[in-house]
């Protein structure tokens, strides 16, 4: 839309108003080259302001349109991007908000451009396994220092218009209306007679550049995702290749990179995040109940980590232990967080002291239930132990607070049962350390009301953590899945793997950290406690004897000194300790062991995650299966470019999938290789998850 400011005449307002995000699709491009063509026609303009409606510029191109070839063929951002640089008036963008990829993209054509100090930028196009194809590659290098340019372009993290760091890409930074402030920077340059001023026309000091771009590349490459050495080569364009040519080099580029199997993944992974807050049974009118203060029940490592996310996020917390000692401890651990956060600079000591403030210490558990409007109890992983804490903490809390259970594994329901208030039971599954994990599984009982659902998401949601509504089974979605993974970990141990093979496959594949590795910084006497309820339950269902001799030894991972690994501080150390008992249970199984190569350890514990999240689907435990992928991206360490668990069996195929299973079911313990039905199925019939 347009529209002429009273008092400004020779001023042309111009505003994308495209809810929810002014993204660039293409009918606003279509508006745009139509606006500013009639801008260039018109004598009465003397200059453009281009400026976003709803308090934002641009979160930039629409993400549905990088594979349509024929939404991008029928009118390119990066021509409309050009046509609005090479306007012989001044255009000066108003940036409020955020301007976003090709938002900022747009932005950076512009003649000038005016902030509001609370705006935020960023080139995020990495994150999604693309480059910036309409200019930002070529132009952000010539706003600002090239090192910072090179940390846009290949970290694609939101910064403040007011940073220090991006000094020359704004003409003006305003604490008022950035609208306002522009309209009156036009009026400024008509009245001083100052015309377009171009980046494209400005020259990138040579040597500084090269010298940053060559610290970046050995930083940053080898690199799985094919689009961060296409950066790296544009802003080498950027230095030494005249504009057009490098603008050409960076369009090609996008259509090389945006088709392949990272890129896809990663936008998938995108897309997955948002469709998780889809939740049956929630809609806006869902009654959200006010949540204000959280006590925390139980002082161990969980708990410090939920109270400090809570804390971070505005809550008033009561942490509480029955035990003094182990409260006193706890507190002192949450001071020496924040001390740390105000050493490095990450938060400063008025913040600090402001999250100091929110936070209580009791050893009273009803006391701290009476005055919170949700208790999350994160006490030690029994049933009966659960069940008794939550019993108390019924008795003791409001009619309307909500009681949350943080267990990994237990059932929600036999849980629910003890308190008089079924209903107001919820599961909150945060991952350890639940200060910096983005993963929280919000378990839906059987009674667990809409209402009550729909405010532990609200919770999650200002935590700033992804909520994936899972429904009750042992071990809900995450670990459920992560039982068959381990299972295939530890059998490749019995075979004649050791535990650094099995890690080092997994991570050069792209897990943050092997199996054997994530058991020992988890804690192995956990999972021992797991496999011992478990070994009564299911006592069809054998594991491996490896870990629970690990565990004989007092080899309990990381807090022990020795695990699958002896330990200096955090550094895994193989231990041929671990390797001898290793070989010794393979000799009293009466095997010969033999090289498993890492494509088998790879497939056995990756394909061994996809069957058992297809029986999850198939149970209803998860809703869809990007919501699994969303559980495994932000808890468990799956690498990101390869979309998740379902995702990657997609991309590979589960014909293939179900094929190699069939291979696994003739050697070692296998019959854990039958295919889930829902997973057979959709091999014969050549279809995909969705």
């Amino acid at each position: 839309m347009t529209e002429v400011p009273p008092n400004l005449s020779g001023i042309k307002l111009i505003v994308i108003d495209n809810p929810p995000v002014n993204s660039l699709g293409l009918e606003v491009r279509r508006m745009l080259t139509r606006e500013f063509a009639s801008a260039e026609e018109d004598p009465a303009v003397k200059a453009v302001v281009l400026a976003g409606a709803g308090g934002k510029f641009s979160a930039g191109a629409d993400i549905r349109e990088f594979t349509d070839a024929k939404a991008v063929s029928q009118l390119y951002l990066g021509e409309v991007i050009d046509k609005i640089e090479s306007l012989s008036k001044p255009v000066v963008a108003a940036v409020d908000g955020v301007a976003l990829g090709g938002g900022l993209e747009l932005a950076l054509g512009c003649h000038f451009r005016v902030a509001g100090r609370t705006a935020r930028v960023a080139l995020p196009e990495i994150t999604l396994g693309v480059l910036p194809g309409a200019g930002g590659t070529q132009r952000l290098p010539r706003a600002i220092e090239f090192a910072m340019a090179i940390e846009m372009a290949t970290g694609g993290q939101m910064i403040g218009a007011g940073d220090k760091r991006l000094q020359g890409l704004f003409d003006e930074i305003t604490e008022g209306d950035p609208r306002r402030a522009a309209i009156l920077f036009a009026a400024k340059i008509i009245a001083d007679g100052i015309g377009p001023r171009r980046l494209s026309e400005k020259a990138i000091p040579a040597e500084p550049a090269e010298a940053a771009l060559q610290a970046a590349r050995e930083r940053l490459l080898p690199n799985p995702v094919p689009a961060m050495a296409a950066v790296l080569e544009c802003l080498d364009d950027a230095i030494h290749r005249d504009f057009r040519t490098g603008l050409a080099n960076e369009r090609t580029r996008f259509g090389q990179v945006v088709g392949t199997p990272e890129a896809r993944a990663l936008q998938h992974a995108f897309f997955a995040e948002r469709e998780v807050s889809k939740v049956p049974g929630i809609t806006p009118e869902t009654p959200v109940l006010p949540v204000e203060a959280i006590a925390v029940i139980g002082a161990g490592t969980m708990g410090r980590g939920i109270s400090i996310a809570a804390l971070d996020a505005g809550f008033a917390v009561t942490l509480v232990d029955v035990e003094a000692a182990a409260l006193e401890r706890a507190l002192g651990a949450i001071e020496s967080h924040y001390r740390t956060m105000v050493e490095r600079k990450r938060l400063s000591e008025a913040d600090a002291d402001e999250r100091r403030k929110r936070l209580t210490g009791s050893v009273d558990l009803s006391a701290a239930a009476r005055e919170a409007d949700l208790v999350i109890e994160a006490v030690f992983e029994d049933l009966k132990v659960k069940q008794e804490v939550l019993a108390k903490l019924d008795a003791a809390a409001g009619p309307n607070t909500i009681l949350a259970t943080n267990t990994s594994t237990l059932d929600v329901d036999a849980l629910a049962v003890a308190t008089s208030r079924p209903g107001q039971v919820v599961g909150m599954h945060f991952f350890s350390p639940a200060n910096i994990m983005r993963l929280v599984e919000v378990v839906r009982g059987r009674a667990t009301s809409d209402s009550t659902l729909a405010t532990a998401l609200k919770v999650v949601s200002r935590l700033r953590k992804v909520g994936v509504v899972a429904g009750v089974c042992d071990g809900f979605i995450g670990n459920r899945m992560l039982e068959e993974y381990l299972r295939q970990a530890y059998f490749l141990l019995d075979e004649g793997a050791l535990p650094h093979e099995v890690d080092g496959a997994l991570e050069r594949w792209g897990m943050a950290m092997g199996p054997l590795r994530m058991m020992d910084l988890a804690g192995n006497d956990i999972g021992w406690a797991i496999r011992k309820r478990r070994k009564v339950e299911q006592p069809d269902r054998p594991y491996s004897a490896i870990p629970d001799l690990i565990c004989e030894r007092g080899r309990f991972g990381q807090k022990t000194g020795a695990g699958f690994y002896r330990y200096d501080g955090r550094k895994a150390i193989p231990d041929p300790e671990v390797d001898a008992l290793v070989a010794e249970h393979s000799a009293s199984l009466g095997f010969k062991r033999r090289e498993i190569d890492a494509e088998e350890i790879v497939q056995r514990c990756i394909y061994a995650l996809v069957n058992e999240g297809a029986s999850v689907l198939a149970d209803g435990i998860a809703l869809r299966a990007s919501d699994i992928d969303v559980v495994y991206l932000a808890g468990y360490g799956f690498p990101r470019y390869r979309g998740g668990p379902m995702h990657y069996a997609n991309e590979v195929g589960l014909g293939r999938v179900v094929a190699a299973m069939q291979r696994f079911q003739q050697g070692y313990q296998g019959k854990f290789w039958e295919p889930s039905p829902l997973l057979a199925e959709l091999a014969r019939s050549g279809g995909r998850f969705k």
